[in-house]
């Protein structure tokens, strides 16, 4: 049966009258939003121990220390405001309240401005016990605010505090169903596109399933994690830097994957207008390629996410089909230039898409928003169906009436073709790879990067045959 979702002011209320839950409000940016509901709805002496805002740049660097990056809404004051927070409610009230299960909620937001240059986007973050002297869970979420006026963020960023603070301790047991109530009273309002949760309440639960709903469940259109397989931000490490892009199945990764990932990097490195220490790879696998084959399956999501973590990838889980809507959302992070690297048949796909869904003039206009200032393309290669020739982007079959701009794509460098490719690897297919090393066929393991092939023998990614191992006796 599908969930009821509450109204803010009886979430906040059922927190008042639990007299276990108990803790401290620390609220930066957008006033003492979050803290107001449970002022308002009454019973607030039995949940708030106290409640603060510290404005002043000055004065909050006196409390929670300066930020190297001068910046205030930012993953590493929300650590520090919840770190000190903490500290102070354990020294204080630890042998005074002997029963009852602390929190610290922490926010720190920036509001849609008057000239609208700031669009509105804030950290908010929860410590908290779930039993009396129990260790510390910890939750923390990035929301972007999408009301158009300040008052509007204002009032979402109370309701999101709210819907966090309930989900830990009323929806603790269900970490779908705990996602999901975040944008209760908010779906069109707020994008949760981060969530990191851990603790020892929730031991054994993987962050990258957590990107994975915040994207299913269309929350945000953009999720991403790390090598190490946390949950991370764009906003924390991609700020002004430039960034290539490589989408694929990855299922698995093969030889062309890995060679088309190192060369693309290679070449956008390479580019004289890209500062190679400020260039970030990251690997991308749509929604829509999760679902190809009919449902989402999420242990076939764990199987690509396994091997390109252990391949040291930063990975984006996107609903982004089409390519605008990943240029939109970087573009929010100033990324200098962007590289995205593209299979010639899906640049081919691309195009005809494009084309012949824009009869009515708009063409112009749909490889405009495609094709921007910054934005550059990469073309691997591949051989032509019942041919030994060699296909990519100068010989690519282009509809005729479109050749003349995707001639001017071209010339101006913002369609190219990779260069240092290896010819020898491009027989490989990833679905005939798939079928070799579910039947357990002979060769499967030379199409694949060594690493990726004993991964997936020892942990049967990708359906690979479990085998009983045999015993003498």
């Amino acid at each position: 049966m599908a969930r009821q979702a509450l109204e803010t002011e009886q979430k906040a209320l059922e927190i008042n009258l639990d007299d276990k839950i108990y803790g401290t409000f620390a609220e930066i940016g957008a006033g003492q939003e979050v803290a107001r509901y449970f002022f308002q709805v009454g019973a607030a002496a039995g949940t708030i121990a106290k409640t603060m805002s510290a404005y002043d740049k000055v004065y909050s660097d006196k409390i929670y220390g300066p930020e190297a990056s001068g910046r205030y809404v930012c993953e590493s004051r929300l650590y520090k405001m919840l770190d000190h927070e903490c500290d102070l409610m354990n020294t204080r009230l630890q042998n005074e309240r002997p029963d009852t299960n602390f929190f610290v909620f922490a926010d720190t937001v920036s509001a849609i401005n008057f000239q609208k240059t700031i669009k509105g986007d804030g950290w908010l973050g929860i410590r908290f016990q779930l039993g009396p002297d129990e260790e510390y869970n910890e939750i923390v979420i990035h929301a972007k605010m999408l009301d158009n006026d300040n008052r509007l963020q204002q009032q979402a960023i109370g309701v999101l505090g709210v819907n966090l603070i309930y989900a830990c301790y009323y929806y603790h047991q269900d970490p779908e169903v705990l996602i999901e109530s975040l944008i209760d009273n908010l779906r069109g309002r707020v994008a949760v596109d981060m969530i990191r949760i851990s603790g020892p309440d929730f031991e054994g639960l993987d962050n990258r399933l957590l990107c994975l709903m915040l994207v299913k469940h269309k929350m945000t259109d953009v999720a991403m994690f790390g090598p190490d397989g946390k949950s991370v931000h764009p906003s924390e490490f991609l700020y002004k830097k430039n960034v290539l892009v490589v989408r694929g199945s990855f299922r698995p990764i093969t030889l062309v994957n890995q060679d088309m990932i190192k060369s693309s990097f290679e070449q956008f490195r390479n580019e004289p207008d890209v500062e190679a220490r400020k260039t970030f790879l990251l690997t991308e696998v749509t929604l829509d390629n999760l679902r190809s084959g009919g449902e989402l399956d999420e242990k076939d999501f764990m199987d690509r996410a396994t091997l390109l973590c252990a391949l040291g990838q930063t990975v984006i889980i996107s609903d982004c089909e089409e390519h605008q809507k990943m240029i939109a959302y970087l573009s929010d992070y100033k990324v200098q230039k962007l590289g995205l690297v593209i299979g010639v048949r899906q640049l081919l796909n691309i195009i005809n898409q494009k084309f012949y869904d824009n009869q009515d003039g708009r063409l112009l206009a749909a490889f405009g928003e495609l094709f921007t200032r910054n934005v550059k393309m990469y073309v691997y290669p591949a051989m032509q169906e019942g041919s030994e020739e060699l296909m990519n982007s100068v010989n690519l079959p282009v509809p005729e009436g479109l050749k003349f701009l995707y001639q001017h794509l071209l010339d101006s460098h913002q369609i190219e073709d990779i260069k240092n490719y290896k010819e020898e690897n491009l027989h490989i297919f990833s679905k005939l790879v798939l079928e070799m090393l579910q039947n357990d066929e002979e060769g499967w393991e030379a199409l694949v990067p060594e690493k990726v092939a004993n991964l997936i023998r020892e942990e049967c990614l990708f359906g690979f045959p479990f085998k009983q191992m045999e015993f003498e006796y």
